[in-house]
């Protein structure tokens, strides 16, 4: 029976009981992927993070409760700020590595964590019925990036009131959907939703934002902007155009520290 560290880290927010939720598992080397798919499900978050350091970089790695992901925003963000405050991180950048998406860079400048992703590429589609009946309002614009949908709205309200089927959405395939809007007192609002990979709705999806931020920058003609995602915990998110990078910026506050008891035989 072996004994492993384990954080949990509420992200993209200035406090506890905000923001997303994910766990985040320091290792020094792999677990199967079967036991690592394991861990992500009986901790029934979002998304649980794995690295494992790689000379002065770490290899990182996410699960939601079903399945592996190819890109985390939220974990990354959580992962870093374990790495910074716990894990004795020298310096103000972390070079990780992902598999499935490249290198990914995380600086800090004071309590604010900033995230360098690669941008979405994404193109306008049209709105066939099966898109239709995922949402029982029906959006301006459809886009399709690499893993998810994303509609867009004419207003705050209409992201707010708007009601999902789920059962539609995970129909759609890929990851998932996200909905945005112009934002009341933001930049824009989104809402994302993925029960396709065992997530009804996301309280707040860094990912989305390589999706959301280039679009928005296009729509408004500038490069920085402010974020928000109406999720019942919230997030505030602030986002730079890079051309083919997107930079997310945002908070995180530690939740818990533990120890869970990992035998990979079971």
């Amino acid at each position: 029976m072996n004994t492993q560290k384990m954080y949990q880290v509420d992200a993209f927010t200035d406090r506890v009981f905000g923001g997303n939720p994910a766990a985040v598992c320091p290792l020094d080397n792999w677990l199967s992927d079967e036991t690592m798919q394991h861990i992500a499900m009986e901790n029934n978050l979002a998304e649980t993070a794995f690295y494992v350091r790689q000379g002065t970089s770490y290899e990182l790695r996410w699960f939601t409760p079903t399945v592996e992901v190819d890109l985390c925003g939220h974990a990354t963000l959580a992962a870093a700020y374990v790495l910074f405050h716990h894990e004795g991180h020298l310096g103000n950048e972390i070079a990780f590595d992902s598999p499935r998406s490249g290198p990914l860079t995380v600086t800090r400048q004071g309590d604010l964590l900033t995230l360098n992703f690669p941008a979405d590429e994404m193109k306008r589609v049209e709105l066939t019925p099966e898109l239709s009946r995922c949402f029982d309002k029906q959006p301006v614009e459809v886009y399709m990036g690499k893993t998810d949908y994303m509609l867009a709205y004419e207003s705050q309200a209409d992201v707010e009131s708007i009601r999902p089927s789920l059962v539609d959405i995970a129909a759609l395939g890929g990851r998932g959907a996200i909905i945005t809007a112009p934002g009341d007192e933001v930049d824009f609002v989104s809402r994302f939703f993925a029960p396709q990979a065992g997530v009804d709705e996301d309280p707040v999806t860094g990912s989305a934002h390589t999706t959301l931020t280039p679009y928005w920058a296009g729509r408004l003609g500038k490069a920085q902007l402010t974020a928000r995602q109406l999720s019942k915990r919230g997030g505030a998110l602030q986002c730079t155009h890079k051309g083919s990078r997107v930079e997310i910026s945002g908070q995180a506050r530690l939740y818990l520290t533990g120890e869970i008891h990992v035998n990979e035989s079971n």
